[in-house]
């Protein structure tokens, strides 16, 4: 096992890594929509929220060696069902073809006030 380092300059107290490499695969902890850097939660709406999330997925795959093309599932989860469709068009812009295999969870809140948090795991 290998614990990843996307080398986000933002403390993160939480007791777990970003990323984990283990037989041949990635786990990538659920990425929220704030600036990894910064721990500023986006200020803008939905989409953009999606889009920061799945930037901090990407950062972790590529400090992984992997990206976006071999990712094999993602869970996604947002805090209100009208959301779905918005985030399904930023996600789907995301992959472009590649098709992983997800679920989309509608949760009641996300820490910091967060609308979307993404997990993936990938292959390397």
């Amino acid at each position: 096992m290998k614990i990843v380092d996307p080398h986000f300059n933002g403390v993160n107290s939480g007791h777990y890594a970003p990323g984990v490499i283990s037989n041949g695969m990635v786990y990538v902890s659920g990425q929220l929509s704030l600036d990894p850097d910064t721990r500023e939660v986006c200020k803008d709406d939905i989409r953009a929220h999606a889009r920061q999330a799945l930037e901090n997925v990407d950062r972790v795959l590529k400090a992984a060696g992997s990206d976006r093309t071999k990712v094999v599932q993602c869970r996604v989860y947002t805090t209100k069902g009208e959301y779905w469709g918005p985030v399904n068009e930023e996600y789907a812009a995301y992959f472009g073809d590649h098709r992983p295999a997800r679920i989309v969870v509608t949760v009641p809140e996300l820490h910091f006030g967060c609308l979307v948090e993404i997990e993936a795991v990938a292959e390397l």
